[in-house]
């Protein structure tokens, strides 16, 4: 399973790097995790968007759905006629929020190109098997274990501290945790995590590996790993471009 960083900035995207979005590949099977703004024209750096097999969203705040607009545009409009209609997995009211979004009239819709389906605690998308947890975050919001090939990595999206997050990663290859706060800061409950708790959850999720992301562009990012790795100390940053095999 190989994992791209194609955005990781948090809340909004920052000055090298678009919004929330990842995209993992396995046995020429491709889907996205999230699509945040900024993330469809750096999506088109790694792969053909056209040959995406699925979009899996975390939760509806902008810097994590948005930018599956232009992707409707991209795939209703293109020249050489419209793209594949490509699965989308999200909270229950993502047609609604993608139509909103977008400007429709709630009587029409974007079914011929997106084929929006509620999350399940847990379904399958080609090789891939995708487990779900719902996250401490003000709006509907879930983590995300994709396992393929005997390899798994488990996405926070966004949440507050929850033991549900180390629990979904137990024993999981990659811990793609979220770290959008530092420990002094006034940091609201149930909301994100400061890098020294995702440290620490990964720990205790057994995790092998652990990638900090959903960076916020005002913070120093080198301040965010030092406190994630006085927990456990070989912690990575995400960037955009990185890449990661699970092997």
């Amino acid at each position: 399973m190989h994992l791209t960083v194609v955005g990781c900035s948090g809340s909004f995207p920052g000055p090298d790097s678009p919004a929330s979005c990842y995209l993992l590949e396995f046995e020429g099977t491709r889907i996205v995790l999230d699509m945040g703004n900024g993330s469809l024209g750096h999506l088109q750096r790694y792969t053909d968007i056209y040959s995406v097999d699925a979009v899996i969203l975390s939760h509806l705040h902008v810097d994590h759905f948005i930018d599956l607009c232009s992707y409707y545009v991209a795939l209703k409009y293109r020249p050489d006629g419209p793209g594949p209609r490509v699965p989308v997995w999200g909270p229950a009211d993502t047609r609604d929020r993608l139509l909103s979004a977008y400007g429709l009239d709630p009587r029409s819709d974007m079914d011929g190109e997106l084929d929006v389906r509620a999350l399940a605690p847990e379904f399958t998308v080609g090789p891939f098997t995708v487990t779900t947890t719902r996250m401490q975050h003000p709006v509907e919001s879930y983590a995300i274990r994709v396992a393929a090939g005997g390899r798994s990595l488990t996405y926070s999206g966004d949440t507050g501290p929850t033991p549900r997050l180390a629990e979904l990663a137990q024993g999981t290859d990659l811990a793609l945790f979220e770290a959008s706060f530092v420990s002094d800061g006034d940091n609201p409950p149930d909301l994100h995590l400061t890098g020294a708790e995702a440290a620490g959850l990964a720990g205790r999720a057994g995790a092998a590996r652990i990638l900090l992301t959903h960076l916020v562009p005002w913070n120093d990012t080198e301040r965010v790993r030092a406190e994630a790795a006085a927990v456990r100390s070989d912690v990575e940053l995400a960037q955009p471009g990185l890449t990661i095999d699970l092997s």
